[in-house]
């Protein structure tokens, strides 16, 4: 189910989410990878949300160290680990006014291009990078944590994120639509006899072969393209995307 769901079935699925105080909501049970994540208005339009990126990055472990910079450790050789991280801490309070150089006073800019002269290309003053020409926010994946942080402007936000599913959130929705059922049974019987002793190599290949068709014909059977969708995005191919 998990190898299927990946990129054959209807997998994609979405939560209608409150960004708490927090900053923090928990991942889904089903959760793979994000599609996109969006905060929504009062009038119910979408606007996208960032990844973080190269802004900020959650650790995945939080040594304890002692003066000399060796990490502290129990009794059974283990490292003790902080319950809170100081890089999380300082995103969470960080001002995404300050982020793209609008400050609120010139003593805050001056203190900033002193301390960052070498990333001013943050903000407008002196060019504006592409990759972080965003005013709707950033998220952050932690996983270490398992949870999707966010800005602090999103703060009450609703957001709808949108993610890959690997189809085994609960039995109830564990569902194989009919046009991939083939492709389900060849995969199942190239997983059996493959690993099965003194099988003929000829047959496990014949059923590799039969298994990688099957499962092409349901990805092309249940792709959801649209003609009429795609002719509509090609109308502006004429448009040129300058650099």
């Amino acid at each position: 189910m998990q190898e299927f769901s990946y990129d054959t079935l209807r997998s994609k699925k979405s939560q209608e989410l409150t960004v708490p105080k927090n900053l923090s909501v928990v991942l889904p049970q089903d959760y793979v990878n994000y599609v996109n994540i969006y905060w929504v208005d009062q009038a119910g339009r979408q606007h996208i949300i960032m990844p973080t990126n190269n802004l900020h990055q959650s650790p995945t472990e939080l040594p304890i160290q002692d003066n000399k910079g060796v990490p502290i450790q129990d009794s059974f050789d283990n490292n003790v680990e902080s319950a809170n991280s100081i890089i999380d801490d300082r995103w969470a309070k960080n001002n995404l006014i300050n982020l793209n150089n609008n400050f609120l006073n010139s003593f805050a800019a001056a203190e900033f291009f002193n301390d960052y002269i070498g990333m001013f290309g943050y903000g407008r003053q002196y060019g504006l990078d592409p990759q972080y020409a965003n005013a709707n926010g950033y998220f952050n994946i932690n996983n270490r944590t398992n949870k999707i942080s966010f800005s602090n402007n999103l703060v009450d936000k609703i957001i709808n994120l949108e993610y890959i599913s690997d189809g085994l959130s609960s039995d109830l929705d564990t569902e194989i639509p009919k046009m991939a059922e083939e492709a389900m049974y060849a995969y199942i019987i190239h997983a059996i006899i493959s690993t099965r002793i003194n099988q003929p190599e000829y047959i496990v290949q014949r059923l590799k072969k039969e298994k990688s068709a099957k499962l092409r014909n349901a990805k092309i059977r249940l792709s959801n393209i649209k003609l009429n969708e795609f002719v509509q995005v090609m109308r502006g191919k004429s448009k040129w995307i300058k650099h």
